[in-house]
């Protein structure tokens, strides 16, 4: 068995370290690498059999991996060591938000401490149909998706919604379940998330930090592309906005 290839999370806790350190790489025996080999090796991703292979995240293929960052950074003028698609695009979003990216390996690494990731079950649509996973990573769409599907949290915000006298639609498309589906819809929309949780932070949902959304648009808000993820309700009508108009051209 092959160790498996390097996942969005650990790349994003492998990018914080080399940006902490200059975007300079760390040699093997850094007692930061052996640290974040210890931390890889724990997280909640790999098969137990991928996790035992003595290979796999040891503090040499972190140390390799920290160089590939390092290399592979637009002012290194030396030459670049060969890594994959995914490492460059890692890279790419460190140089153009790097305060987002560290608040992102901060939440991962919190989460991981509290134990909260590790207790958190796998959810269906942490990956999508592509096989891509958010460039924050998986774990921390896993929280957001568990928190999202929270049955209290999404009765609340309804009941906020219904208490203003407005009606249940999708805050994006304006899709209305009741006005479509008749008996069968009323009631239902499903909740998205704001603000990412990376950013946001551990602190207590509040029913401001959500949105009613129908099911297309939620998936839409959460579907990845290389390098991006994550739309508020506003970035998904800007792309709604886009389309029409490159259509009518």
């Amino acid at each position: 068995m092959k160790s498996p290839a390097w996942t969005e999370d650990e790349l994003v806790l492998a990018g914080a370290l080399v940006v902490k350190n200059g975007w300079r790489e760390l040699r093997t025996g850094d007692r930061k690498v052996q640290e974040l080999s210890e931390l890889l090796r724990s997280l909640p991703i790999h098969s137990a059999e991928a996790r035992a292979l003595p290979e796999f995240r040891s503090m040499d293929s972190v140390s390799r991996k920290t160089t590939d960052f390092a290399t592979n950074y637009g002012p290194y003028s030396g030459k670049p060591t060969r890594c994959g698609e995914p490492t460059l695009q890692m890279i790419k979003a460190f140089t153009e938000r790097e305060s987002q990216m560290l608040q992102a390996a901060q939440a991962i690494e919190e989460g991981i401490g509290s134990g909260e990731l590790y207790l958190l079950p796998r959810q269906p649509d942490e990956v999508d149909d592509d096989g891509f996973t958010a460039i924050e990573g998986r774990l921390l769409v896993r929280r957001a998706l568990a928190r999202e599907r929270d049955p209290k949290l999404r009765k609340l915000k309804i009941r906020q919604v219904s208490r203003d006298g407005q009606p249940l639609r999708c805050e994006v498309c304006d899709f209305d379940f009741a006005r479509t589906y008749g008996d069968l819809g009323e009631g239902y929309i499903e909740v998205h998330h704001v603000t990412p949780l990376y950013i946001s932070g551990r602190r207590k949902t509040k029913l401001e930090d959500l949105a009613c959304m129908c099911a297309n648009c939620h998936r839409m808000c959460h579907r990845s592309r290389p390098g991006e993820s994550w739309r508020t309700p506003g970035a998904l009508r800007d792309e709604i906005r886009k389309s029409a108009q490159n259509g009518a051209h």
